[in-house]
């Protein structure tokens, strides 16, 4: 028996990274201004970290659009995996070329396109499509703020989030 309503309980599972760091940065702020010594050295250390936790957990949230969308996403070392009603498949965060959003398909999709000319579709709000900001976060030059506002922007054409430097840019020639 929950004492939640699910949209309540929603919420919450949603910003739970922010509340877990504003009360980590509330302990730290306490025993900073409230107790001495060494206590209280800890405390400012404690209350930066969470401050550090509750801006990752923003960011986090904001990536969260929802759930009960078609499919499922696994993140297993470096493959994304999706597994759609009608389509899937896998690509690897090595073999990226480009991360594209496309806010006019419904849902709204992430167009991940491989080395190989294939391109996954998945949608933002399939079950374990949180798991693809930690994957997202490692691509090279990647706009974290830039792909959350252009999420939460909505729009009527594809936007490209992100590519691969070409890597005829990246060889520097000393003749």
């Amino acid at each position: 028996m929950s004492f939640l309503r699910p949209e309540a309980k929603a919420t919450l599972m949603r910003w739970r990274e922010v509340l877990a760091g504003a009360g980590t940065m509330a302990l730290g702020l306490y025993w900073a201004l409230f107790t001495g010594g060494l206590l209280a050295l800890l405390g400012w250390i404690v209350a930066a970290i969470g401050a550090a936790l509750t801006f990752a957990g923003v960011q986090r949230a904001r990536f969260r659009t929802g759930t009960g969308g078609p499919g499922m996403v696994q993140v297993v070392e470096g493959r994304i995996s999706y597994f759609g009603p009608l389509t899937g498949g896998f690509a690897d965060l090595g073999s990226l070329t480009a991360l594209t959003l496309d806010p006019t398909a419904k849902p709204p999709h992430w167009l991940l396109r491989s080395e190989d000319g294939t391109t996954l579709a998945i949608p933002l709000t399939a079950e374990g499509s949180e798991h693809l900001f930690d994957i997202f976060a490692q691509l090279p030059g990647l706009q974290t703020e830039r792909m959350l506002s252009k999420m939460m922007a909505g729009g009527s054409a594809p936007v490209l989030i992100w590519q691969r430097a070409n890597a005829q840019n990246r060889i520097l020639r000393l003749h």
